[in-house]
């Protein structure tokens, strides 16, 4: 490349880049918005994980070519340089615009080259600056996903340079040049589709320039041939030859591009570009009309819209639309320009054909002529078209300047055009700065585009402004009123707004505008894929009242039944199965949409929960590894997976998920349940200072954290600290006051430790009256009456817990003990209690040591939420439920340390009752 920019001085090189930063660097501080989300943000082949060959695998957005839903869109090369900035710089926007840039001037300096072939030096230079500040190119250079346009630009350039050396001394064939070509245009089509159409130009450059022919020379030898008056001369042969070469790769190239969208073609909506499925001959004066639209563009660029589609040109469904006279006008332009080119000798007309050559020929896959496309007008694919738009202007100020009288007039209207588009550029760069100013600015150039209006709702959606989102989708409604994505957007957003009677409506007007099943017919064919989510919005929706589970049921298989391959009603309709407690349906479904796609982590992650929910933890644990094979970061398989190895009970499990749970707080460092569940790891390894620090940390970032909370205080006094239990229970039963573990382990360190028998009572009173029926609570409070000296309140009380609970023979003895000291009270008339309140230390061990807290994570599934909007993918939403429980398990340690306790607490009593019984 460098050797074929040889000559472009270093000032012209200077000159270039200098002006394109000074129209573009305000593009630097633009973020990600529109195609950028889905083809950046939302594109896992953008992540390191993700093996390098699914990008000759996927389309541009990510998605599988052999897809019904893919773009058909095959750029693997532009989504490697995504790649590559993802690579150094992950998401930083900013990195993504600045190679944008980079490419631009790359761009500018080439065509500078390219132009020189064509003009003088001077009127290179303007074309040149001309391109460089056009403001036609800010979607292409601002617009991080116009980097296809300029990758592939790069490359069409070097294949044409590259041809022009194919031509040797004495007319003979250079085949390395010719090579390189063939190889450069591979490249440039692989960075966009246009990039093959570089063949064309190489073909009218060897006959016309090259070969300097021209159509009358052309047409009198193909007579004479003919009429056998002659034989065709030896450098027309060359020429044939070299043109046959470049046609045969081309046609190679084609076919490879065919195999990679096997044979079909992406599916647009009659919205994307409504010509294309209208009748005749709106269809055609349509399509006719685009191209002096087109042009308007090129010649006044002031009024930019990064999206033309939906009604933004109405259709010309008649003869007498007075639009037809631009069309005319235009055919009778670039026909007199055509014929002069083709027609006379001479570096002029040979000039005004290459720049017709660059305008056409790119433009051609863009212009619905072979098949159609999924828009109206698209400023980005002029980019290359503009090229020759440059070089004509140019080449008319070259003329215009040539002449005294008005070469003065001539450079200031050059000045002033030059200046006014790189100050419209400067400020069109700031329309891309966010979805909203982008939108917004567009639709003040188009206010019948419902398109636009539902992306500005979108936009404001995802700043929770639900109020302001609203009005502009149902304005979508309204201007587009069979535009089922709109109804959908209207649908979601009532339901954000809690309005679920106004949700259900707007789903059910986008069901009822839905085409009906028509059999034997292929349904995607007539209909967007996305339109389909519809039927899983809605029955989302409607499946949060119980009742309607069935109801939910049957819009899902109505959904598969019109499309067998719809992942995504799978995953939802096994989400909904295992609601309706039909975990071997669910596993069904799941593995269903794993015959779809089996490298999708999501749905391994959801069938280990049907693993989970058919008490099979090993095979739940398969596949929650699966998933983390397929995505290491999957946080919800981090975190679950984890906690299923620490239910297991199984001390070998412990060091790899306490490794998943350091990762899942790596990913998730503000989630709480991350550093608690660490906290229970250390409790059950008897690490207490580590786990009282993860405690810590989980109620730092949760003060409400309830079994974080109840857990420290347990772990407190479970190691001899149990006055530092009790702020941490005041803390709790400040957010919990009817938390009966905390009140039951408050009264009994009230009253062992501090002597505070009050405040014991007051704890054992708060339970009884949560729970009258609670055996622990109601005995401790026993104890509290014993502790008064009231032995009457105590029998009775005693008598009472011993109804709740028959077969504890602690209480009966306890009983024993109160009924021989009344006895002998009343024999003796005296009394001697124990001051130390151990008459109850079996049963506090024994109801004090199972009273460890765990509390776990709510399983849930996988689920894509709505997702009718317009410009991204697909997202995921899970919710995150926790509840106490008690500890499943207890290991051989822990039961022999409680059996020492109770051992000693026997003695104690025993020591107890031989006082009483001594008295």
């Amino acid at each position: 490349l460098l050797e074929k920019m040889a000559d472009v001085s270093l000032k012209e090189a200077a000159l270039i880049v200098g002006v394109v930063a000074a129209c573009y660097w305000n593009s630097l501080f633009c973020g990600f918005v529109f195609d950028d989300v889905s083809a950046i943000l939302d594109n896992k082949d953008l992540h390191p994980s993700t093996p390098l060959k699914n990008l000759f695998q996927n389309d541009f957005w990510g998605t599988p070519m052999s897809e019904e839903r893919s773009h058909k869109s095959y750029r693997p090369l532009t989504v490697l340089t995504f790649r590559l900035n993802y690579l150094f710089s992950e998401l930083n926007a900013v990195y993504y615009h600045f190679l944008n840039l980079v490419f631009h001037v790359v761009v500018c300096v080439v065509f500078l080259k390219v132009c020189k072939l064509f003009l003088d030096n001077r009127s290179s230079v303007v074309a040149s600056l001309l391109f460089a500040v056009h403001p036609i190119h800010t979607e292409a250079v601002t617009g991080v996903v116009g980097r296809a346009e300029l990758l592939s630009s790069i490359f069409f350039l070097a294949a044409f340079l590259s041809y022009t050396k194919s031509k040797g001394p004495d007319n003979t064939i250079v085949w390395t040049p010719i090579a390189v070509t063939v190889f450069l245009v591979a490249v440039a089509t692989l960075c966009k589709e246009q990039g093959i159409t570089v063949v064309g130009i190489c073909c009218v450059y060897e006959v016309f320039i090259a070969q300097g022919y021209t159509l009358p020379v052309l047409l009198d030898t193909a007579v004479q041939i003919l009429r056998g008056k002659g034989s065709i001369p030896f450098s027309m042969l060359q020429t044939l030859l070299k043109l046959i070469v470049l046609m045969f790769s081309t046609l190679l190239l084609v076919v490879v591009r065919v195999q990679v969208i096997q044979s079909q073609l992406p599916v647009f909506t009659r919205f994307d570009n409504p010509a294309a499925v209208s009748p005749s001959p709106a269809r055609q004066l349509t399509f006719n009309y685009l191209l002096p639209v087109n042009a308007w563009l090129l010649l006044n660029p002031s009024e930019l819209c990064c999206d033309w589609t939906m009604g933004t040109i109405p259709l010309v469904e008649s003869l007498l639309d007075v639009r037809n006279v631009a069309t005319l006008t235009f055919f009778c332009f670039l026909g007199s320009l055509i014929v002069f080119s083709l027609r006379y000798p001479g570096e002029s007309s040979k000039t005004v054909l290459m720049a017709l050559c660059l305008i056409v020929l790119p433009f051609i896959p863009a212009s619905n002529l072979f098949f159609p496309v999924g828009f109206v007008v698209a400023e980005r694919v002029l980019y290359v078209p503009s090229m020759g738009f440059c070089i004509l202007v140019a080449h008319g100020w070259k003329k215009l300047s040539n002449k005294s009288v008005l070469r003065k007039i001539s450079w200031v209207c050059l000045a002033a055009v030059l200046l006014t588009h790189a100050l419209k550029t400067l400020h069109r760069n700031w329309d891309w700065e966010s979805e909203y100013t982008l939108f917004m600015s567009a639709l003040k150039v188009n206010k019948n585009n419902a398109k636009l209006w539902n992306n500005v709702g979108h936009a404001l959606e995802n700043e929770k402004n639900f109020e302001r989102a609203l009005q502009f989708f149902i304005q979508a409604t309204q201007v587009q009123p069979d535009d089922i994505g709109a109804h959908m957007n209207v649908g979601r957003t009532y339901k954000n707004l809690n309005k679920t009677k106004e949700a259900e409506e707007s789903y059910m007007i986008a069901k009822s505008l839905m085409p009906q099943i028509i059999p034997g017919k292929k349904y995607a064919a007539r209909v967007a894929p996305n339109h389909l989510n519809v039927y899983i919005n809605l029955a989302n929706l409607i499946r949060a009242n119980e009742s309607r589970l069935e109801e939910a049921d049957q819009l899902y298989r109505q959904a598969i039944s019109m499309r067998p391959d719809f992942k995504q009603a799978y995953i939802s309709r096994g989400e909904l199965l295992l609601k309706m407690n039909k975990p071997l349906k669910a596993k069904e479904a799941y593995l269903r949409a794993l015959d779809l796609d089996r490298n999708n982590a999501d749905l391994w992650y959801n069938l280990a929960i049907v693993y989970i929910e058919l008490k099979d933890p090993t095979e739940a644990l398969k596949n929650f590894n699966r998933a983390l094979e397929l995505n290491p970061t999957h946080k919800l398989a981090l975190f679950n997976s984890a906690l299923l190895m620490q239910e297991s009970g199984d001390a070998r499990l412990r060091p790899e998920a306490k490794q998943r749970l350091l990762h899942y707080v790596k990913e998730e460092p503000q989630d709480a349940n991350g550093y608690f569940n660490l906290g229970m790891l250390a409790m059950d390894d008897k690490k207490d200072m580590e786990a009282e620090a993860w405690m810590k940390k989980a109620i730092r970032l949760q003060p409400n954290f309830r079994s974080a909370l109840f857990n420290l205080a347990l772990l407190y006094s479970q190691t001899g600290k149990e006055l530092m239990a009790l702020p941490v229970l005041e803390d709790l039963l400040r957010y919990y006051p009817d938390h009966t573990k905390g009140l039951i382990l408050k009264g009994d360190i009230l009253m062992n430790q501090k002597k505070d028998i009050v405040g014991a009572k007051m704890c054992f009173e708060k339970i009884l009256e949560l729970d009258p029926t609670n055996v622990q609570g109601k005995h401790n409070l026993c104890v509290v009456y014993f502790e008064e000296r009231d032995l009457i309140k105590a029998e009775k009380c005693l008598v009472e817990t011993l109804a709740l609970a028959p077969h504890e023979e602690y209480i009966q003895r306890h009983l024993n003990i109160v009924r021989s000291k009344i006895a002998s009270l009343s024999a003796t008339e005296q009394s001697s209690l124990p001051a130390d309140g151990t008459a109850t230390a079996e049963e506090k061990k024994n109801s004090f040591q199972n009273l460890k807290e765990v509390k776990n994570e709510q399983k849930t599934t996988q689920t894509t939420v709505d997702n009718s909007k317009g410009h991204s993918k697909n997202k995921k939403r899970t919710e995150k439920n926790n509840m106490d429980k008690e500890t499943p398990k207890k290991s051989t340690k822990e039961i022999k340390d409680i059996e020492k306790k109770r051992v000693a607490a026997l003695k104690r009593l025993e020591e107890i009752e031989r006082i009483l019984n001594g008295e």
